[in-house]
Formats: structure tokens, sequence, C-alpha cells
């Protein structure tokens, strides 16, 4: 016995008395705004009802496009990258388009991933995985597909990017830290071959200067990774040193956690022994004791602003390389206060 004949969109047209191309927009996402909402729900309805599926292969066949976008993330359990990856994937689904994530991890293969991906025919990739110099950026631009950065940049610029301006934002942390009165200010740097890490430690180092502060010898310690434990180990050494700082800053958020771990170790108190200042305003930051100044970068429109921008990519490959830098804003809590008067 054959199978039942698959329903077609001839068949949801018939039983709602409108022309096929209506019934293809009504069951567009990019195109439904074209038809009126009473239409495109009967549509919807009649399709579900007749059970129709669109046949993504099919489409692709014809437009020559698949309706994925491939996405790498460098560690979905980090808190900070769901709002990104939110802001990607609801863009995205609006236009029509689905996302495929993946997550590289500490030791997945970037290449192997975005090589999977392409392989199984994304229209484009958003990659949030990209250090300073990576051969991947090469491997991309040899392939010919779309590609944009977000929250990431690549030394020669070669790919579109968003991100936050990551020196403005540290300069807003640090500038607070002084308008308090601190003057031995210590930086949890994040990881230098990344572009975060270096561009936030490059801003910190300027802002002392342009307080006067010395930064010869300056108070830094680098973080082997944007880890909780990481900004523990390395706030641990800032607080070894000889001249201890009265206040630190770090990198991101998950650093400045870790700074708040080091000082229950060491039997600190924030703010009252040291300040502590993060960096993105991640989820729940606002809820740990004390609740976290730090600096944000809004999270969910860089991830809008990275699809938007694929979107372009994909409609005109041979458009400009457009570099988008998202305004940062000082966020203050209960964990920077004054230095205490020295005894």
């Amino acid at each position: 016995m054959a199978p039942p004949a698959r329903p077609t969109i001839k068949d949801i047209a018939a039983r709602c008395g409108v022309h096929p191309s209506t019934v293809s927009r009504a069951l567009s996402p990019a195109m439904k705004h074209l038809v009126a909402a009473d239409v495109a729900n009967r549509i919807q309805a009649a399709a579900n009802a007749l059970g129709y599926r669109l046949n993504m292969a099919a489409k692709g066949l014809r437009t020559g496009r698949s309706g994925l976008i491939g996405v790498l993330a460098p560690d979905i359990a980090d808190p900070g990258f769901p709002p990104v990856l939110s802001g990607i994937a609801d863009h995205l689904h609006a236009q029509g388009y689905a996302t495929i994530v993946a997550d590289v991890g500490s030791e997945g293969s970037e290449q192997d991933l975005v090589d999977r991906l392409i392989a199984h025919g994304v229209d484009g990739l958003v990659l949030a995985t990209v250090t300073l110099d990576d051969a991947i950026v090469t491997h991309c631009l040899d392939s010919a597909l779309p590609v944009v950065l977000v929250n990431r940049l690549d030394r020669g610029a070669r790919l579109p990017s968003v991100a936050g301006d990551d020196e403005g934002g540290m300069r807003l942390a640090v500038d607070h830290l002084v308008a308090l009165g601190h003057k031995r200010i210590g930086h949890v740097a994040g990881p230098q071959e990344i572009s975060t890490g270096a561009r936030r430690r490059a801003g910190f180092e300027a802002s002392l200067r342009e307080a006067g502060l010395a930064t010869r010898n300056a108070l830094v310690e680098t973080a082997s990774a944007y880890t909780r434990a990481a900004g523990r180990e390395a706030a641990l050494r800032l607080l070894t040193r000889k001249s201890r700082p009265t206040a630190i800053v770090a990198a991101n958020d998950l650093l400045a956690l870790g700074v708040y771990d080091a000082l229950a170790t060491r039997g600190l108190a924030c703010p009252d022994d040291v300040s502590v200042a993060g960096h993105n305003d991640m989820p729940f930051v606002d809820m740990v004791s004390p609740p976290l100044t730090t600096v944000r970068i809004a999270q969910r429109d860089m991830g809008e602003a990275a699809a938007r921008l694929l979107l372009g990519r994909i409609a005109n490959p041979a458009g400009s390389r457009e570099h988008l830098m998202l305004p940062p804003r000082l966020i203050i809590r209960g964990s920077t206060a004054a230095p205490r008067p020295a005894s």
C-alpha cells in the first residue's frame, strides 16, 4: 500500500481559498509580515491540520541556501554567552534562519567544527572563539563563506566584527576607582592572545597613565583562562605583592568572582579591604555578596548586531568589512568603596 501523498502548498491554498504564493509567504518567517494576520493564522491552522512540513532540502535546492547559520561558542557554560546567543538566534529566526551552535570547549578543534558546519551546508558563520592570531581566519577566508566575529577581533581586522569598547569600558572602571580615592589599583587580565584580554589590559594601563598613577611595575597578573578558578589564582598572586592593591579590576565577571574567592582565602573583606570591579555584567552578578560593580556591555544587542552583519554579508559577499563597537556603561554596586585611611 502506497504511503499517503505529502500535503503541498497547493493543498493548503485550496483549503483556504488563497493563491499558493500567499501560502508560501504566510509560512515563511521572513515574509509572514506581508500577509494579513488573520489570513496568516488561517493558513497556519490549515497547514497544521493537513500535517504540512516545510521541506528545507527542497527549498535549499531551489534557492541555493540551507537557511542554517553556524555559531561557534568558546564555552556554552559561560553565563555571559547565552545573552549573545539569544540575540543572534532571535534575529536570525525572524529572518527565516535556524542556528546550529557548536561548543569548542577546551579540547575541541575549531577548524574541525568549522569544516563540519560547512559540510552541513550552513549559509554563514558567527565565531565567538577567534584569537588575535588565529589560523581559522585564513581558513574561513579561503572557504569564501560569509563569516562574522562577535565579542572578538582578529589582529588584521580581516573579518567583520561586533565587539564592545573594551578599552573604553576599562577606563570607566578605573576612573570610578580613582574618583573614590584609590591609588594602588590592580588588574586581573584576561588571556592576552584574545582581543578582550589584550584590549582591556591596554585600557587599564592607559587609564592609570591618564590618572597620573605609575604604570611601571604595574599591579597586573594575567589569568590563564576566563574562569573563576583562573581569576582566583591570578588574584592570589596580586595579593602577595609587597604593595597590595586596595582595588582590583578584573577583565570579566568570572575572573572577578575568582577575586572574591582569593580575598576570602586571605581573610580580606570586599570592599572594606579591597574593592573589586568586573566587566560584562553577566547574569546574576547583582545577586552575589557584595553585588558586583561592573562594566555592562549590551550582550544581546551585540548578538543581534552580529546577526544583522552576517545577513548583510550573505546578501552582498563583496561588501565592505564592517567593525561595530558597542558603547559600555558602568554599573556601580556594593563591591567598590573608598579605600580605608592609612593607619
